[in-house]
């Protein structure tokens, strides 16, 4: 039995970098796919594991998955299981996003936030092409900055282009292990590339009509950049799927409105129709941001018709 880590995932092959530094493509023992595991698949980029059955043409066996620390989900496209695993075993998880070309949707910050905060994982924002922004959006990135600052998340403004915050990024990084993620097309690949260039990830061109990013990343894979410092780098996806929580605990992950919820009149209000609801005031008196409540209500599938057909 030889000790490894999973640096990259394509669903059906894992690819394990052993202690000794060997990479070997392995497959996963048969029962880990019959403990009634809700994922597409039992096994994450991050997961360390140990391998056996080493054959001559380097493939070989995942015998066990060791405790995760944490890990990252988000909704599976299979409609039989309820997640994808992502990753696991992360120091933080950075969501890149854009004001244009594409435009990152709030809602899909907060989906990505909430689940980083469900799973203890510390989440920054990175707002990414700052170099395309005219007056009005720099107005609109400084609000937002300061907006999610207040709340608890780091937020950044930089260009991968330009190298604008690169070397602060850099420095970020180290000794970490760091999630990135975002919507396609917004630049996660060019940022990976201009913080550490032998990386040399694939990057792809902005779709014109539909403004979207064309998919570049397929599978999640963990890059080493330096001695104990990795990056995960993830599919360019529509959207986090929030699941495995109770609708009565959701409030929880949102820290300011978590805050305010003791104040207000039930125990059990979740803060949609209730009276005495000392969120709602708060939202009213502009104390919790309109955008952040409305996230709230579409994870809680009050607003998850307009979430699915304008996000």
């Amino acid at each position: 039995m030889e000790k490894g880590i999973v640096i990259k995932s394509t669903g059906s092959w894992y690819t394990v970098k052993t202690t000794k530094g060997d990479i070997f493509n392995c497959k996963i023992r048969g029962t880990y796919r019959i403990k009634g595991i809700r994922a597409t698949s039992p096994v994450a980029v991050g997961d360390r594991v140990e391998i056996s059955g080493i054959e001559k043409d380097n493939t070989s066996v995942i015998e066990k998955i060791e405790e995760r620390k944490n890990y990252m989900i988000r909704r599976a496209s299979n409609l039989s299981k309820e997640y994808q695993l992502i990753a696991s075993n992360i120091d933080q998880a950075w969501i890149i996003a854009s004001l244009v070309s594409p435009k990152t949707f709030l809602e899909f910050i907060d989906r990505f936030l909430v689940t980083a905060q469900a799973y203890r994982i510390p989440a920054f924002i990175i707002f990414n092409k700052s170099d395309l922004y005219k007056k009005e959006l720099l107005e609109e990135l400084g609000g937002l900055i300061k907006l999610y600052g207040d709340i608890g998340y780091p937020s950044y403004s930089v260009s991968a282009k330009e190298g604008k915050g690169i070397d602060f990024l850099k420095q970020e990084l180290k000794g970490k292990t760091t999630l990135i993620s975002g919507n396609s097309g917004v630049g996660k690949s060019t940022l990976i590339n201009a913080v550490h260039p032998e990386v040399k990830l694939r990057t792809g061109s902005i779709s014109d009509y539909h403004k979207t990013g064309k998919h570049t990343t397929t599978f999640a894979e963990m890059v080493e950049l330096d001695s104990n410092t990795f990056i995960i780098d993830t599919p360019g996806i529509k959207g986090f799927g929030v699941v495995d929580f109770d609708k009565g605990e959701v409030f929880h992950f949102f820290p300011e409105i978590f805050k305010v919820s003791g104040k207000c009149q039930f125990n059990n209000c979740l803060h949609t129709h209730e009276p005495g609801c000392a969120v709602k005031k708060a939202v009213e008196e502009n104390e919790i941001a309109s955008s952040r409540y409305e996230s709230y209500l579409s994870i809680l599938d009050l607003d998850e018709g307009r979430y699915r057909g304008g996000r």
